[in-house]
C-alpha cells in the first residue's frame, strides 16, 4: 500500500502561485503513476494531471495546461504540483492519487490510493 499526505494549499489571489506537495510512504513511490485531481463543492472530482512512472509522459487537463506543472522527487517520495497564474475557477480541494493501472488515467476511479486533500481557494 501507499499512504499519501498533501500539503501546501491556502488562500491566494487571482494570478498568484502555490506549490502543493504530496508525501508518499509505504511501497516504492517510483512504481506508480501519480495524479492530481480536484473537487469543487457540488462538482464531480476532476482530473488535473498525471505523471507516468519511470520517466514516462505527463498529461494535463486543458484547463490547467501551461499554468500547472507536475514533478516528482523519487528519492524523497514526494510529488509536487506547481500552480501559477491561479484563477478563481481553480478553487477546489486538491488530491494526489496513485495507481498501478496503466490506462484511462484521467478517470479518478482508476486510482487505488488517495490523500486526504488540501484546500486551494483563489479569490478574484
Amino acid at each position: 500500500q501507499v499512504q499519501l499526505v498533501e500539503s501546501g494549499g491556502g488562500l491566494v489571489q487571482a494570478g498568484d502561485s502555490l506549490r502543493l506537495s504530496c508525501a508518499a510512504s509505504g511501497r516504492t513511490f517510483s512504481g506508480y503513476d501519480m495524479g492530481w485531481f480536484r473537487q469543487a463543492p457540488g462538482k464531480e472530482r476532476e482530473f488535473v494531471v498525471v505523471d507516468r512512472r519511470s520517466g514516462g509522459s505527463t498529461y494535463y487537463a486543458d484547463s490547467v495546461k501551461g499554468r500547472f506543472t507536475i514533478s516528482r522527487d523519487n528519492p524523497k517520495n514526494t510529488l509536487y504540483l506547481q500552480m501559477d497564474s491561479l484563477k478563481p475557477e481553480d478553487t477546489a480541494v486538491y488530491y494526489c492519487a496513485a495507481t498501478s493501472r496503466r490506462s484511462f488515467l484521467t478517470n479518478w476511479r482508476q486510482y487505488d490510493y488517495w490523500g486526504q486533500g488540501t484546500q486551494v481557494t483563489v479569490s478574484s
